[in-house]
């Protein structure tokens, strides 16, 4: 697909650039991603931009950089594709910041690739540059406005999922968001919220794990560390033996 550019040359050949000044020569699409725009200054590859960031940038064919407007541009290369791979992370599953901001992070590390020698044939290790580290917090921020990233709707659904087979303590649930980085406010509240019964929750790991622990103290130590209350569980189990 062809994409037309504006231009601010009568004669597209003339490109003279100023002095300390370098010039936009060229925005066409990328072959490998055609999603993304590549951008040649003075007449020479010098990034790559999502089509969103080219009508931001205000980028056009004989637009005249300065040193500082380069850098710019780098980093605006740099945080497109940091996001674009956050975000393709984020429509998987719903993620909480913490498990977001780990992901960011490990994008930021060096690391190991094989890389074919085009006349040798032969491959080499190579460590491939990562994400500058300034960038987490900026595309963790852009993900949270946008609501790829939602701590409250990601708490909800992880509650409903963990409730729905197999049973678990209200106590678990808390660690488990906790260890997720999810506030306890949310955590309070969407407890509070949600239709989750902690007896029922119980019967549900009995009824899986009775025939495992045929020693009652054995499956009672197993419940507690399941984080279930003590008289709940001499409770149910009461009711468990009653019913036989």
């Amino acid at each position: 697909m062809a994409l037309e550019i504006a231009t601010i040359f009568d004669n597209p050949n003339d490109l003279t650039p100023k002095a300390k000044e370098r010039i936009v020569t060229d925005i066409k699409e990328a072959v490998r991603d055609r999603d993304r725009l590549n951008v040649y200054i003075d007449r020479k590859f010098f990034c790559s931009l999502a089509l969103s960031q080219v009508v931001d940038l205000k980028l056009k064919i004989g637009k005249q950089l300065n040193d500082e407007d380069l850098k710019s541009l780098r980093r605006a290369s740099e945080f497109g594709k940091l996001y674009q791979r956050a975000l393709e992370y984020a429509l998987l599953r719903p993620h909480s910041q913490k498990e977001m901001r780990d992901y960011l992070k490990k994008k930021t590390l060096n690391k190991a690739v094989r890389v074919k020698n085009q006349k040798t044939g032969e491959y080499q290790t190579k460590q491939k540059e990562g994400f500058d580290a300034s960038l987490v917090e900026p595309v963790l921020a852009r993900l949270v406005e946008r609501g790829y990233v939602d701590d409250e709707r990601f708490a909800k659904l992880w509650i409903e999922n963990r409730s729905t087979r197999k049973g678990i303590s209200q106590k678990k649930l808390r660690l488990e968001l906790q260890s997720k980085g999810i506030s306890q406010d949310i955590i309070d509240t969407c407890l509070s919220e949600g239709a989750r019964d902690e007896r029922k929750e119980l019967k549900k790991v009995i009824a899986k794990k009775a025939k495992k622990y045929p020693d009652e103290q054995k499956l009672i130590q197993y419940l507690l560390r399941q984080g279930f209350n003590y008289s709940d569980v001499l409770e149910a189990l009461s009711t468990v033996s009653s019913s036989e």
